[in-house]
Parts: structure tokens; sequence; C-alpha cells
């Protein structure tokens, strides 16, 4: 009986090894952009100014994320958005959360947007950042305490 249990086993951990050699680790990456976006094309704009007011923007880290996102529109093409709204509501980056009232609805959204404006002030590229958010750096950010900070042109 054990001998046919350690068989089992090893039969197992080989089938997971060999398996693993044909795993590809991007498969499961959200939808995002590998360059900015052509010169000409046309992106729906990010909210802002008054359409930043009203019931869907009841705490100031909404503004702020907004704000933000306003000033790094190229970046946030560049990166995925892990709330998978590309699969429910087709968005093709995280751009595309701030276009709409979804960024101020969503905290793994804004977590994020803010995280990109932050690296992107430290000097980092596009693909740092999305590195970043793979890696889920940005879960650690507390929206509640964003007012606090200043948004830097």
């Amino acid at each position: 009986m054990r001998k046919h249990i350690v068989v089992t086993l090893a039969l197992a951990l080989g089938c997971i090894a060999a398996n693993a050699q044909w795993t590809d680790p991007t498969v499961d990456v959200p939808a995002f952009h590998a360059a900015a976006p052509p010169k000409g094309e046309i992106q729906a704009p990010i909210l802002h100014g008054a359409q930043l007011t009203g019931p869907g923007f009841q705490f100031p880290w909404q503004v702020k994320v907004y704000q933000e996102a306003a000033k790094i529109p190229n970046v946030l093409y560049q990166l995925p958005c892990y709330c998978r709204c590309d699969r429910a509501l087709g968005h093709t980056s995280l751009r595309s959360c701030f276009s709409g009232m979804h960024g101020a609805e969503c905290s793994t959204c804004a977590k994020e947007g803010h995280y990109a404006y932050m690296m992107t002030r430290k000097g980092w590229t596009p693909k740092q950042i999305r590195d970043g958010i793979e890696r889920g750096d940005y879960q650690n950010i507390d929206l509640a305490t964003l007012n606090k900070t200043p948004a830097h042109s």
C-alpha cells in the first residue's frame, strides 16, 4: 500500500512539474497596451472639473485619483487593471476606468491609478509601474489618507 502511495505521489509531482513548463504566467494579466496610444488616436477623455462632483464623488480621494489620472493618461493606457474590468466592462487598460465612474467606485482602480501617478513622479517607466502592479505593490495604499497629500502638477 505504501509503495502504491509513493508511486502515485511521484507520478503526480512529475505531471505537475512537466505541466509547469507550458504554463504562460502572462495569460491571466488583464488587458493593457504595450505602448502609448498612437499620435492622433482619439481616447475617451478622463472625467474632470464639474464631472468630479455629485453623489459618485463623496470622498476627497475619489476626486484626487481622477485629477492624478488626468496628468498621466498615456501611462494609464499602458497598465492593466486587476479588478478585472476588462472582462466585466470591456475596459482595454487602467485608463478606461477613469473615462467613466468606475475609477471612483472601485478601490482597486483608484489604488492602481494613485500608485501609477506616484511612481511616474518618481521617474518610473510604464513597464516598471506595470511590473509593480502585477506584484500587487498598490494594495497597501490607504485611500482615506490621499486627501492629506497634495497632488503635484
